[in-house]
């Protein structure tokens, strides 16, 4: 145990000295393999998992969702929600800030990546909320942290690994993210109206659209309503008729998501030029997905074998600590890391820790997934790293980083309202899994 938890520092100091994530799991990986046991047997060791992870069938199911997304934001997708939302909320005090959240919920069920949702939105929303003369700490908060769903609702490349790492059914994991999802757009719909409550000027009005208008808004976002059902309908046997039959797949469902994406971007315009560039885009964000987990997964290796899932199920056993107090020391745990570690990381480099103690307690592993991604998603808009809000300063440089910290502090309280709500009733995340299934 002592080992793994030397590893863990010395991760910790790498990661502080800005080397990044991936190598310094992977360098501290490879010393403590060598160290216990040999160079030669550490080489081959992280040789056969490069290979594995490379051939991985399973992990296919990642670039075809981040296909599925770039092609989503190339088909303008994006402008069609923002357009939807606003037309029912904008007219309200702090209504476009409430339509960007909800837009990217909407956003986020056709693209599965909370980086994405934030850069993308940014550049729908942003200007609109400017020209209204909303205040840029509100405008900003916003965007970060709706941006945050998109690790949560589906489909969503962070559950998909979580489901790997685990050996936790992808498709349920899936659904059991929806009500979640939901009570997140609530509470974060709520923090809007807490802010404009305390500062009016912070979320002027907007403009009060006609009922006419509101219904052919709706009428935009048919795709992202067809291209949610094609993948999570796939999943669940929706097209489960004579004489087809059809139940997909995780890979087969990104596949066909990937596909529509495609059609419905070229229908809309998209060039050759542009088509080539996504798939570029696809494959660097892949490769850089890849790197981390294969770094990820030689520091797992090396803290598995000194020990450190057993001894902390020993520590649990021998101090007689309750389950609760165990989940609340995990959870505690995750919130300060996610003070300094980006979400991906923290995820790869916890769950093979706390996942076989967590589960030894009689934990469901589906409702402790959707935990542990509502609290990475937290770490998204949290100091010091607030990777969402780092990303929201590339797109708007004008716009100082403490202004979307200060902003964005009532979204992140809401976020611990709805973790002690979801661990105090697991029933809410549970209860689509077992309704369905």
């Amino acid at each position: 145990m002592t080992e793994a938890l030397m590893g863990f520092a010395a991760v910790l100091i790498l990661v502080l000295l800005r080397m990044p994530i991936a190598f310094a799991m992977g360098l501290v990986g490879m010393i403590g393999l060598m160290q216990e046991t040999s160079y030669r047997g550490a080489i081959s060791m992280v040789g056969r998992l490069i290979i594995d992870t490379t051939q991985n069938y399973g992990l296919s199911v990642v670039p075809l969702f981040i296909l599925m997304g770039l092609f989503v934001n190339k088909g303008g997708l994006s402008r069609e929600l923002y357009k939807a939302s606003y037309s029912f909320l904008g007219h309200m005090r702090g209504g476009l800030a409430m339509a960007t959240i909800v837009a990217c919920a909407g956003f986020s069920a056709i693209c599965g990546s909370s980086l994405a949702t934030a850069a993308t939105m940014s550049k729908v929303a942003m200007p609109q909320m400017r020209k209204f003369g909303y205040q840029d700490s509100l405008s900003t908060a916003s965007i970060a942290a709706g941006g945050t769903l998109g690790i949560l609702i589906p489909p969503s490349v962070i559950l998909v690994i979580y489901g790997l790492l685990t050996e936790t059914s992808i498709g349920k994991l899936f659904i059991a993210g929806i009500l979640p999802g939901l009570l997140g757009i609530l509470f974060y719909l709520g923090a809007v109206r807490y802010t404009v409550a305390r500062n009016p000027a912070a979320g002027p009005a907007g403009e009060r659209t006609s009922w006419v208008d509101r219904r052919k808004a709706l009428f935009g976002v048919w795709a992202v309503l067809l291209l949610f059902f094609l993948v999570i309908g796939g999943l669940y046997g929706a097209f489960n008729f004579e004489p087809l039959n059809l139940t997909f797949s995780p890979t087969e469902a990104a596949g066909m998501g990937a596909m529509g994406a495609f059609l419905i971007a070229l229908a809309r315009g998209m060039k050759f030029s542009e088509t080539l560039s996504v798939l570029r885009e696809t494959a660097f964000t892949t490769a850089t997905l890849f790197t981390v987990l294969i770094g990820a997964w030689i520091f797992s290796n090396f803290v598995n074998l000194v020990g450190l899932p057993e001894a902390l199920r020993a520590l649990v056993t021998e101090n007689a600590v309750s389950p609760a107090m165990v989940l609340a020391l995990i959870l505690v745990v995750y919130i300060l890391l996610g003070c300094v570690f980006e979400s991906l990381s923290m995820l790869l480099l916890t769950v093979p820790i706390f996942f076989p103690l967590v589960t030894s307690l009689g934990y469901d592993p589906v409702w402790f997934g959707i935990v542990v991604v509502v609290v990475t998603e937290i770490s998204l808009i949290t100091p010091p790293v607030g990777l969402n809000v780092f990303v929201l300063k590339g797109v708007i440089p004008d716009v100082s980083t403490g202004t979307i910290f200060r902003g964005v502090t009532p979204f992140w309280i809401a976020d611990i309202f709805r973790l002690a709500l979801l661990v105090a009733f697991p029933v809410i995340t549970l209860y689509l899994p077992a309704a369905i299934h």
